[in-house]
């Protein structure tokens, strides 16, 4: 079981860390979304997601230790979790102390990703709210009704409304 609880500590230790390098990269996406720097939000998307595969690696060989260990005690896989396991560890206390500080790591990293990700999923939405009222904004002048304007020889100009040269200049 020594060597099982080896192999959980490494590969937990090993998803925290690219858990860490997901956040940069989230951390690194925040200026590019405002920005509105499609390209580079595309690279950064691309990069995010070859560490989202290796964590989904990580992950499926921390189901397989963890199904071990289930075979080892005893316990379904579905009702032995991490820190259940930690309580069943009292008896080899430099090992629960590893799983108890790699587990406390591992949620302080999850809130922060949680947050990151909750940061850019607002700034996303409010780009596109901009980008909707954008394309509403010229589809309603695209339908703006002409206006009576008339030009020196009496002709009708039929100039769209809002779309004139006459803007509002503030600086006047």
């Amino acid at each position: 079981m020594a060597s099982l609880m080896d192999n959980l500590i490494e590969v937990l230790g090993k998803e925290n860390e690219e858990y860490k390098k997901l956040i940069a990269l989230s951390e690194e996406k925040t200026p590019v979304i405002i920005a509105g720097d499609i390209e580079k939000l595309n690279s950064v998307t691309e990069r995010e997601q070859a560490v989202v595969n290796l964590i989904q690696k990580l992950e499926k060989e921390r189901m397989q230790v963890m199904k071990d260990i289930c075979e080892v005690t005893n316990h379904s896989g579905e009702e032995l979790k991490l820190p259940q396991l930690i309580q069943m560890m009292s008896r080899q206390p430099a090992e629960q102390k590893k799983l108890t500080a790699l587990h406390d790591e591992l949620k302080v990293t999850m809130e922060h990703m949680k947050r990151v990700n909750e940061q850019n999923r607002e700034l996303l939405e409010s780009s596109l709210e901009m980008v909707q009222f954008e394309m509403n904004l010229l589809q309603s002048m695209k339908t703006a009704p002409e206006t009576a304007d008339y030009n020196k020889s009496a002709y009708n100009t039929g100039t769209i409304m809002g779309s004139g040269t006459k803007r509002f200049d503030a600086k006047q």
